[in-house]
């Protein structure tokens, strides 16, 4: 086989799996655990002039015991298990995970009658105290997965943007947008590669150092099909003198068709920074916030371009009210997806009831009936570290998306951020260094190395090549999240179990982190806000050129 069919033999199959980050002195993991067995032997060394061997003995069996607390398994390491009971435990005793929407009247009653029984002395009014606390203590203005959130534009007719500013989190700008998908029907293995190409052309395009668009999160909403539109379809066109037999019959289509059938509608979330450089491009737009605006209607109407180039169909950046609309709907699965007739850009959350340690309870109202519901769901993160390392083809998640072996409620979000080349150039390097000489030890003194090992070379020999000057791609950091709906805590259980079997028997993701102990704030990290990822940390060389780059010229046009 010459090079020109195993180049095209390679078109389209990537190597995903294993690389939760980039390899350090303590290898690609474990290493604050590392770190940690250090500073134990180091103050054991330091107590040994004074006390003798003693000390030795006990730094040793504390880090022995550091290595069993951390060591991870697949229900993941001792520490994090008690960590999440602890979590939980503090959270049920203070009711943390109740939420309310915030209500000024229902604030000030509240607040009137605690001062009027401040110094009741009646039994009565005393747990009446209580749960009037509780419920002042539960109601804020957004809810727990969209914390510190507001907008910067958000009037009728025009595109919203977000503004975040997340406890311990940098603040950014985000907008979503609404498109068809790249995949619509039937399509040929060449066409589902171009448009894969498609996408990732259209974040190489935004990861260059001079672009102020760093994250993107595309959003896949699953959820049963709507026969509203079939419906309205039947009552304005069938004849009225049809037989009734005829109407039983079309509607019995309908039913027979629409079960079991789940609709996909797609989202992508662009976010840009509000650091620096940011600042100073929006000064040659304007003063103030009315030059971030019209900096931003720049940046969306370049997204704009590039996802409809990419394959992504019309894109249509959403409004305040429609993106607020999404995220009630996903909450409120009764609520219509674009019912926005009465929300208000800060009507972000649902009444919600916490106390349970692997779900966010929403308790609701189906708009169309006024009857309340109740809907559970249950986040887990997708992590690189947590799929097995194989060759991949970019319909490697179809199973998640449309399978059909799990019918339920679901949305399925990946986070994205955009590492210029020359920066993701030196880690590869590093990484594959680092691969190679793994490889090695183990294959030292005629052992037969493990499969991962090589496969691992091979995906960081080819990111590594991806990366060489020239060659127009640029470095990524990751991280996925799904997060499933069901409307008891029962059938949420099953949902569960179903969902890991799918992505372990065909997605190759053997196992799924669920968030648990703090899924209320996790269900936020699959809602179109961008939210979810923990930015990558430059290395020192990195950090300097970025010092040195400052924040451009002031004098430039642009």
């Amino acid at each position: 086989m010459n090079e020109q069919e195993q180049a095209e033999q390679q078109r389209g199959v990537f190597i995903l799996g294993g690389e939760g980050s980039h390899r350090g002195f303590w290898g690609e993991k474990a290493k604050g655990r590392g770190w940690g067995v250090v500073i134990i032997l180091v103050i054991a060394f330091i107590f040994v002039p004074s006390f003798g061997w003693p000390p030795i003995v006990l730094g040793v069996l504390a880090a022995g015991v550091l290595v069993l607390i951390t060591s991870a398994t697949h229900n993941g390491s001792i520490l994090e298990r008690r960590v999440r009971r602890k979590r939980h435990r503090e959270s049920v005793k203070t009711r943390s995970g109740d939420y309310h929407p915030y209500d000024q009247q229902r604030v000030t009653m509240l607040t009137a009658a605690l001062e009027q029984t401040a110094k009741t002395k009646d039994k009565g009014e005393r747990a009446a105290r209580v749960e009037w606390a509780r419920e002042l203590a539960a109601m804020r203005a957004t809810p727990d997965g969209a914390d510190g959130m507001g907008w910067l534009q958000s009037a009728r007719g025009i595109p919203g943007i977000a503004w975040h500013g997340p406890v311990g989190e940098d603040p950014y700008l985000s907008v979503a947008f609404a498109v068809s998908g790249q995949l619509r029907g039937m399509e040929s293995p060449d066409s589902t590669l171009r448009k894969a190409e498609g996408f990732g052309a259209l974040l190489a395009g935004r990861a260059a150092p001079g672009s102020l668009l760093r994250f993107v999160q595309p959003v896949t909403r699953i959820l049963p099909a709507d026969t509203a539109l079939q419906e309205w379809w039947v009552m304005t066109n069938i004849d009225d003198e049809a037989p009734e037999w005829a109407k039983k019959s079309y509607e019995e289509v309908l039913i027979a068709s629409s079960a079991g059938a789940m609709v996909q509608r797609h989202y992508v979330v662009a976010s840009w920074p509000l650091n620096a450089r940011f600042a100073e491009k929006a000064r040659k737009f304007g003063e103030g916030r009315d030059g971030w605006r019209r900096l931003m209607a720049a940046e969306i109407e370049s997204a704009q371009r590039g996802l409809h180039d990419a394959y992504f169909g019309e894109a249509v950046a959403l409004t305040a009210r429609g993106t607020t609309a999404v995220i009630r709907h996903m909450q409120n699965p009764s609520r219509p997806l674009d019912l926005v007739r009465d929300l208000a850009p800060t009507d972000l959350g649902e009444r919600a009831r916490g106390g349970e340690f692997s779900a966010h309870v929403v308790e609701g109202i189906d708009p169309e009936t006024g009857a309340q519901v109740e809907w559970w769901h249950r986040t887990a993160a997708i992590r690189a570290e947590h799929l097995s390392v194989a060759q991949r083809t970019p319909l490697w998640l179809l199973p998640l998306l449309t399978g059909s072996k799990l019918d339920v409620i679901r949305t399925v979000s990946f986070h994205i951020e955009l590492i210029p080349a020359s920066e993701a150039r030196r880690a590869a390097r590093k990484d594959l260094v680092a691969d190679m000489a793994t490889e090695h030890a183990q294959t030292a003194g005629g052992r037969i190395p493990l499969d991962e090992g090589s496969v691992r070379v091979l995906a960081a020999t080819r990111r590594r090549n991806d990366l060489a000057e020239g060659g127009g791609h640029h470095g990524t950091n990751w991280i996925g999240y799904v997060t499933i709906t069901s409307d008891s805590k029962e059938q949420l259980a099953l949902d569960s179990r179903e969902l890991e079997e799918l992505c372990d028997t065909d997605a190759g993701i053997h196992r799924l982190e669920w968030l648990d102990s703090y899924q209320s704030a996790a269900s936020g990290l699959t809602w179109p806000i961008g939210r979810g990822i923990k930015p990558d940390e430059p290395t020192w060389a990195a950090r300097t050129m970025r010092m040195l780059a400052g924040k451009g010229e002031k004098e430039a046009i642009s």
